[in-house]
């Protein structure tokens, strides 16, 4: 055979080949442009009027409707010489599961040490959907935390490992009655999570519920148990738990309860025991969460945990703190390596406590910043630390003292309004469960923003503003706007309807 010959039977066999190859690939996935829940949006004509929310330093606005502005319609293209944020209802991503904050013992405990009619100031400000600023996602713990008056577990007993003397007598004394005032405000509408700080003493190696410490491997299924028991108690109660978090903060040894867990012996132990546990039990569709720690090294541990599909199949997502730095970034690369996952900020508060600082107003702007941020980065909630503290920033048994959103003075009787409250009720008063992100960009770099589509069809617009300028800006979606003011350092919620 010719060479020549030879070489267009070679190129022609390439190219059959490649012809092959390429007819049995799947054909490339499309971007999806459109929104995926069509029903869920308004058709974007329809949106006539805009209200305008308004906290503020400085001034007496405190999620104080400010303005009700008509839509301005066939506006021109935005102008990129003036303060803009650019809406696309069309783009839509995460859903939010819920916000709210943490029940925790020593909120319940300073409750019920206040006068019957501050009671039910704080439940309406919290958890009213209306009145209030609609709290829709707990927290709580199982067994203590450093914000409970003592340490405790629900068995004490050595070698329990059938649980036979557990018993939830100390939680009905203040927590469960503070939770189920709480749902009652709320129409029932809280989701709730809960977390264990450590678990009883005897399973542990250090024999303590304090100071860190291992759980011993032969107990490994006996606290996997443990979960169960605690979600059948109060279920009883009539509280249902929708999710758990492994173990609050397993990297820390802390004073008060804690446990320690390497990511490899976390992912075993939801391996193992946990995961094939509530997969047994009546509780089969809990949504379980890892890490539950600070944003720092939260890849390398949702890295390790969710790499293992036998692991990854039981784990709903990942929770994580603020305290340590904000690293937001590391919320981000999260969402981006495992999509099909999802996040929760599961606590944060400021610290340390002082009464005299309480009308500081960067404790608000920490908020802010940090919901927004996440919220961008993908997560589907976000939990608040304690919703209700004393004037000592307690009760806490081994003075950890911190800050809350509402401080009762139980003195006196009298509640102080921290601006956090305001801030976090921007974000929980409008961006309410089942909402989805929208694509929401701004070309002024005074402002910070994120946006929301409600299942209502109504839209949520908040702005950040860091700093110490009022600036005027506009809201403009699909050829319509509206004009808005921003004060300086403020945070504003602009919803269209």
């Amino acid at each position: 055979m010719k060479k020549s010959t030879l070489q267009k039977l070679m190129l022609y066999t390439l190219v059959m080949a490649v012809m092959m190859v390429t007819s049995c690939a799947p054909a490339e996935k499309k971007v999806q442009t459109t929104d995926e829940n069509k029903t869920m949006v308004k058709k974007i004509q329809d949106y006539k009027t805009a209200d305008v929310f308004v906290t503020a330093k400085n001034t007496s606005s405190r999620l104080e409707k400010t303005q009700q502005l008509p839509l301005i319609t066939q506006a021109p293209e935005p102008d990129e010489n003036f303060p803009v944020v650019i809406l696309d209802p069309s783009k839509t991503f995460q859903e939010i599961v819920g916000i709210g904050g943490a029940l925790t013992d020593a909120s319940a405990e300073t409750f019920y040490k206040l006068p019957a009619d501050k009671q039910q100031e704080i439940m309406t400000a919290y958890f009213d959907p209306q009145k209030g600023i609609g709290y829709s996602l707990c927290r709580t713990h199982i067994n203590s935390c450093d914000f409970s008056s003592a340490s405790y577990a629900y068995t004490e007993t050595a070698d329990d490992t059938l649980l036979a003397d557990f018993s939830i007598e100390k939680d009905k004394k203040f927590r469960i009655p503070f939770i189920k005032e709480a749902m009652k405000t709320s129409g029932n509408q809280i989701t709730f999570i809960a977390s264990p700080w450590s678990p009883p003493a005897w399973m542990k190696s250090n024999n303590n519920m304090l100071r860190g410490g291992k759980l011993l491997p032969q107990f490994h299924q006996a606290w996997a148990d443990y979960y169960i028991r605690f979600m059948k108690e109060y279920k009883s109660e009539g509280i249902p738990m929708w999710g758990l978090t492994v173990q609050n903060e397993p990297m820390a040894t802390q004073t008060w309860e804690s446990c320690i867990y390497t990511a490899a012996e976390e992912r075993d132990f939801v391996k193992n025991f946990l995961g094939p546990a509530l997969v047994k039990s009546e509780f089969k569709d809990t949504k379980l969460i890892i890490w539950d720690h600070n944003r720092g090294v939260m890849y390398q541990r949702a890295q390790t945990v969710l790499d293992d599909k036998e692991a990854s199949k039981y784990v709903w997502g990942t929770g994580f703190h603020w305290y340590v730095g904000d690293h937001f970034e590391n919320v981000k690369r999260v969402k981006e390596a495992y999509p099909d996952k999802n996040l929760l900020f599961t606590e944060g508060c400021n610290y340390p406590f002082n009464i005299d600082s309480l009308n500081e107003w960067h404790w608000g702007e920490t908020y802010g910043k940090s919901i927004l941020n996440d919220l961008n980065n993908g997560v589907n909630g976000w939990v608040d630390w304690n919703v209700l503290l004393d004037e000592t920033g307690g009760p806490n048994h081994v003075n950890n003292f911190c800050m809350a959103p509402i401080i009762g003075d139980t003195r006196n009787g009298q509640l102080h309004y921290m601006n956090a409250f305001y801030y976090l009720g921007h974000f929980s008063k409008f961006i309410r469960p089942g909402a989805k992100r929208i694509i929401s960009s701004t070309n002024d770099d005074a402002f910070l923003t994120t946006a929301f589509i409600n299942t209502d069809g109504t839209i949520a617009v908040v702005v950040l503003n860091l700093t110490g300028k009022d600036k005027d800006f506009q809201v403009w979606m699909n050829n319509k706007s509206v004009n808005s003011h921003s004060p300086a350092n403020s945070i504003i919620t602009v919803v269209l309807k």
